[in-house]
């Protein structure tokens, strides 16, 4: 079973480029040999076959051993698809949402009455925006210097792919800032990336730090810190009583216990989580944490 799942992922793998391949050769113009055509077809038709014999399977066992319709689904899928695939499936998804609500200027996304957001997409106005102008140039440039269809067809596609891109990146930062509850809870995202939960009574202390970290969006370094940094920068520090799991950009599952994130305003957010604090009682916990700090 774990190597035709193998075999099934690979050969999605190869296949998906090669049928991008021949989308935009024929909106191109370029004429596709009918045998080549058909074999590409009839591979993708096994595949197809093949992925849904092995998704009912594995639906049948998890069913077995006790878990509901969706749940089975859920996890039948999970064994099937890669995690990376997954996370960049529903991230396409949730950047057109995102895209889609900025638009339509519905407010923040994950926000109830009470809830305090904390934004953090203006830090970054310039840097994304300098990007944006970059790939609208090399758009246009491409498109004149490229004289073969073909090609010209496929990067038009993956430059006009970029600029959507940008934009809907910037437009889910937008529509999904961070959010503190009223109980002192904090919700940390970047766009449709990342969805942090930290719950009220895990936070030991929240201070203003700015820091100008170098790692990787959510990275935990050797010292179990991840930072959420924004144009290069982070302006908060959140220390944590125990470690909290969240899962990666592609998908890997990890855990950190100190997260230093930007917020375009920093101290109400600050302000806020400190409240949240003090009315669960938390003042205890963060004592014992500072206490236990140099032994870590």
């Amino acid at each position: 079973m774990r190597v035709l799942q193998r075999a099934v992922r690979w050969g999605f793998a190869a296949l998906l480029p090669v049928e991008l391949v021949l989308v935009l050769c024929v909106a191109g113009g370029v004429r596709i040999p009918s045998d080549a055509r058909l074999a590409v077809e009839l591979a993708v038709l096994v595949l197809m076959i093949t992925a849904a014999v092995l998704l009912a399977l594995d639906h049948r066992r998890h069913r077995r051993d006790g878990l509901d319709h969706r749940p089975a689904f859920a996890a039948a899928i999970a064994d099937t698809v890669p995690a990376a695939v997954r996370k960049l499936t529903a991230h396409e998804l949730f950047l057109s949402t995102s895209f889609l609500r900025w638009v339509t200027r519905r407010g923040p996304h994950g926000v109830r009455d009470g809830d305090l957001p904390v934004p953090y997409a203006p830090g970054q106005v310039a840097v994304t925006y300098g990007f944006l102008f970059v790939c609208i140039v090399e758009t246009v440039g491409l498109a004149y210097l490229i004289p073969w269809p073909a090609v010209h067809a496929v990067t038009l596609a993956l430059d006009i792919w970029g600029c959507y891109f940008m934009i809907a990146l910037h437009a889910s930062c937008v529509v999904r800032p961070h959010v503190i509850a009223p109980d002192g809870s904090l919700r940390l995202r970047y766009g449709a990336l990342l969805d942090i939960r930290i719950p009220a009574d895990r936070i030991a202390s929240v201070r203003l730090d700015r820091q100008y970290p170098s790692g990787k969006l959510a990275a935990v370094n050797d010292n179990g810190i991840a930072d959420m940094a924004v144009a290069g920068q982070t302006t908060i520090t959140v220390e944590l009583t125990e470690p909290v799991r969240y899962i990666r950009a592609l998908g890997k599952p990890t855990e950190a216990h100190t997260f230093r994130f930007y917020a375009d305003d920093p101290a109400p957010a600050v302000a806020a989580l400190r409240a949240g604090c003090s009315a669960g009682g938390t003042s205890d916990a963060e004592s014992a944490h500072r206490s236990r700090a140099p032994g870590r």
